[in-house]
């Protein structure tokens, strides 16, 4: 099969495929663009999904499977290839150790005053007046309990924390304290005193965390959105902080990124931001790989039911 690669990956990660593999055709470019029309005729596309149109997928006759190695996939033409056929697979689940370490490296640097403690170092002020906190004993409300939102929780575990998982669902869940349904939400909300915000962007999630959830939250608590910035009414959120009805929030996803420089929320003295980095590992890619190895050698065997994170194209997750 002619399997051609858009997501820009080493030499290594390369060779290996090639060796594994050898009886397939790969085709490797940087990205889409530069893969030109070699992609037409693609049987096996891997790709970030960052620059797929219906458009190109239409042209992509003989496409039978695409490998995202990403988790996101709100900007991928999913209702186009759902229509054609396609499989779709993504990489969710690499994500959730950097983005469990980045949620608690947040958590302790809001607890602990860490940034008027480096404010103070810069300013050489000697001041132990300050008042922290501690999150043993506290309650976290994680919306959206994949296998990111299960990787934080096991991590609130260890720190003593009270963990309310919020999913579609509400199933039960080993590593939570309680499960509830998305349609519960303004009920786990007040009892919060940190939200972390990890699910999918969906027509359902979209707008998530609006007026009436924002206000449901104590104006103690903390939000760290590591989701997409559309979960969250942001205009909403930005009055909430201004006006000091939320402790605090960590943003790392924005509905408009690069976060342009005329956006209040930088000026916002309660706000940490961070720009989209909270998945960033040096293991990505081999992360990565390792789920398309194994889809792959399910796909040549005929397994395709039992291939690693299939999308339903309808859902969108």
């Amino acid at each position: 099969m002619k399997i051609v690669s858009t997501a820009k990956m080493g030499q290594r990660h390369q060779h290996a495929l090639q060796e594994k593999f050898a009886h397939h055709d790969f085709h490797f470019y940087p990205s889409l663009k530069e893969a030109g029309g070699v992609v037409r005729d693609a049987e096996i596309l891997i790709t970030y999904g960052e620059d797929l149109t219906p458009e190109r997928v239409m042209e992509m006759t003989r496409l039978h499977w695409i490998q995202v190695i990403s988790a996101g996939l709100d900007i991928m033409p999913l209702p186009a290839l759902g229509k054609a056929g396609v499989i779709v697979t993504n990489a969710s689940g690499i994500h959730k150790i950097p983005m469990a370490e980045y949620t608690f490296a947040v958590l302790l640097q809001v607890a602990r005053e860490m940034n008027t403690l480096y404010e103070n170092q810069k300013n050489k002020k000697w001041d132990r007046t300050l008042r922290v906190e501690e999150l043993y004993g506290k309650t976290m409300g994680i919306i959206g309990v994949g296998a990111i939102g299960e990787e934080i929780a096991r991590r609130a575990k260890v720190f003593g924390m009270q963990v309310l998982g919020v999913s579609r669902s509400g199933h039960p869940k080993d590593v939570c304290d309680e499960m509830h349904k998305q349609s519960e939400l303004l009920k786990v909300l007040p009892r919060c005193d940190y939200v972390v915000i990890a699910v999918p962007l969906t027509e359902e999630t979209r707008g998530l965390l609006g007026k009436k959830e924002l206000e449901a939250m104590r104006q103690d608590a903390v939000l760290i959105n590591i989701a997409r910035g559309e979960v969250v009414d942001e205009k909403r959120l930005i009055e909430r902080l201004v006006n000091k009805q939320l402790k605090a929030a960590v943003l790392d996803v924005f509905s408009q990124e690069p976060l342009p420089e005329t956006s209040p929320i930088w000026e916002l003295d309660n706000c940490i931001i961070t720009p989209h980095i909270s998945g960033r590992s040096p293991l990505y890619m081999e992360r990565a790989m390792e789920i398309f190895h194994q889809n792959l050698d399910l796909y040549d065997k005929g397994l395709k039911d039992e291939m690693i994170n299939k999308i339903d194209c309808r859902r969108g997750y």
